[in-house]
């Protein structure tokens, strides 16, 4: 992959899609809660479309309203991954285990064993977790944020250990002599840190990349910090080339911080595309995927915008005397592009539809809309690539693929095929086994 191409992967959580309503939308299964041969099938789609890798983020509790929306997290994300990498050959393999609520040995063992089964293509996004609902399902309450991370640093390093408690030369195999493995190449790692522990050795041998990749999704210079020292990938939510940029730079200088090379680090923007043959037709796909939440989110677009809104107004324009009075909140980085959007005339509604409230930027019209925005982050340097969340998995990622993909490919902005086998492969990441040395000492 050279600098001049940007990397994508692609955004995979429950079997519907990014918006909460796409279990309803035409000709999406309302049962692929539970069907991994649609998650199969989605993540076939995006390997033709040669992306670097699927994305599974994960959240240990319920987090939805149910009566409504579906949950937007996978069953599990290291099962669904299995299923997964049985039925693609290239496309990396990537899932957010907590660092909180898991043991290193277990973290270890899972990531590992995925990356063996899928001959290197297994990646780890380690992070911490703060949320309540999560910490009361393991009957433990969240720890402060420094103990966190001190556990998160502790957990990589055992984990990274582990992997490399099996020496690459360790598997023999040599039927002749009846001689499996060098044990003496197969040693305990015998770390202690202050939270996590592990004996080890781990008995699984390296993958054809040696180990799963680390990514990264935190923010804040805790954050920055870990992602700086072990992460060769960074999941990034921003809203603006500016902010992008400026988190990317810090995502850089915190790997030369820990004495990397800074280029070794990739910084994935999010983006979430609306694409149809017009604009008013992919307008027309998201306001009925908001059909039923949009009525609930006029107030808080109103207080993005520094006005009292109400629901009443939601099929027409604001009103000459609220464009006037309209002002981008400072506390949501969303606020200065919803006011944009509202300054176009649009109703409430489609400010709505034009994801505006969205977790990233929105492009919204034919193909060459998203090509664009994609062109314009990745020339400007704000990041390296992007994570493509579609609205609906069903269709919204063979859209992607067959009419976004081409354009970047002859914009010279995208591969035509993958360059290697592997995740490290698709991400330009060094090769690792075992800790970097690069680092300081391991957890002791």
């Amino acid at each position: 992959m050279t600098n001049s191409q940007m990397i994508l992967g692609m955004h995979l959580g429950n079997g519907y899609g990014s918006q909460g309503s796409a279990w309803r939308a035409p000709g999406v299964d309302p049962a692929n809660y539970t069907n991994f041969d649609a998650q199969v099938r989605y993540a076939q789609a995006a390997e033709r479309g040669k992306f670097a890798f699927i994305f599974l983020p994960d959240f240990l509790g319920l987090q939805a309203d149910v009566e409504r929306e579906s949950p937007a997290i996978t069953l599990e994300p290291m099962m669904t991954l299995a299923a997964i990498a049985r039925q693609t050959e290239r496309i990396g393999l990537v899932a957010t285990g907590s660092t909180t609520f898991n043991e290193p040995y277990n973290l270890a063992r899972q990531f590992k064993t995925l990356d063996v089964m899928s001959h290197g293509r297994a990646g780890w996004n380690a992070v911490t977790t703060s949320d309540s609902v999560s910490a009361a399902n393991f009957g433990q309450q969240i720890a402060e944020r420094p103990a966190r991370y001190q556990r998160a640093h502790e957990t990589i390093q055992i984990a990274q250990g582990l992997w490399g408690s099996w020496q690459r030369d360790a598997w023999i195999k040599d039927t002749t002599s009846g001689r499996f493995a060098d044990a003496s190449k197969i040693q305990p790692i015998h770390m202690q840190g202050e939270h996590v522990a592990s004996r080890g050795p781990l008995p699984i041998p390296p993958s054809e990349q040696g180990q799963p990749v680390i990514f990264s999704a935190g923010g804040g210079e805790n954050g920055l910090e870990l992602a700086g020292r072990y992460a060769n990938a960074v999941i990034g939510a921003t809203f603006s080339i500016e902010d992008a940029r400026q988190q990317r730079e810090a995502y850089r200088e915190a790997a030369r911080r820990a004495g990397r090379n800074s280029d070794e680090l990739k910084f994935f923007a999010g983006v979430m595309p609306a694409v149809a043959a017009t604009k008013r037709a992919a307008l027309d796909r998201r306001v009925a995927l908001g059909e039923l939440t949009a009525p609930a989110r006029v107030p808080y677009l109103g207080s993005m915008l520094g006005l009292n809104l109400d629901v009443s107004q939601i099929d027409e324009p604001l009103r000459p005397g609220q464009l006037a009075a309209a002002q981008a909140s400072p506390f949501d980085p969303r606020s200065e592009r919803a006011l944009e959007i509202a300054r176009e005339g649009w109703t409430i509604r489609d400010i709505l539809a034009h994801g505006v409230i969205d977790y990233h930027p929105t492009p919204v019209g034919t193909a060459s809309v998203t090509a664009d925005h994609l062109q314009e982050w990745f020339e400007a340097g704000a990041c390296d690539g992007f994570w493509v969340s579609p609205d609906i998995n069903e269709d919204g990622i063979d859209t992607f693929v067959d009419e976004v993909i081409p354009l970047l490919q002859q914009r010279g902005l995208y591969h035509h095929d993958y360059e290697g086998m592997t995740l490290r492969d698709h991400l330009g990441a060094p090769a690792q086994y075992g800790l970097d040395a690069r680092l300081t000492s391991p957890a002791e």
